[in-house]
């Protein structure tokens, strides 16, 4: 028998959005839009936008994308902010980036709307 050993999906901007957006997921965040913005800016190919209903799920979803990203790329976020305040969470991978925000945050920043000339993408159904 021999041991097979699986290999990370290639680490791509998109790759690692839909990562981060299955971790999400995994923490219930909800109302999850992925935008891609490679075409309309320099800062960054996609954003992922969701949301939380607690401070507490607000942590854990923050917590779940660092940790699934870290594990599957061994990468770390270029800068995390807001995780503590519970109100809005910002993890930055250069290429992409992810707001964990609360309903009250996210209606008041309305970065959909901001970013409305960018592509949504259709996010896959999560196990």
């Amino acid at each position: 028998m021999t041991n097979t050993v699986m290999a990370a999906p290639p680490r791509t901007s998109h790759a690692i959005a839909l990562l981060a957006a299955q971790a999400a997921d995994d923490r219930k965040a909800g109302d999850m839009v992925l935008l891609d913005i490679s075409e309309v800016s320099y800062l960054a190919d996609y954003l992922l936008i969701v949301s939380a209903f607690s401070r507490a799920q607000l942590r854990a979803v923050s917590q779940s994308v660092q940790e699934k990203i870290k594990h599957t790329y061994g990468l770390l976020p270029n800068s995390a902010a807001g995780e503590s305040q519970g109100s809005w969470a910002l993890i930055d991978y250069g290429d992409v980036i992810v707001h964990v925000m609360n309903p009250e945050s996210r209606e008041f920043y309305n970065l959909e709307a901001f970013w409305s000339h960018g592509t949504v993408v259709p996010l896959p159904e999560f196990e």
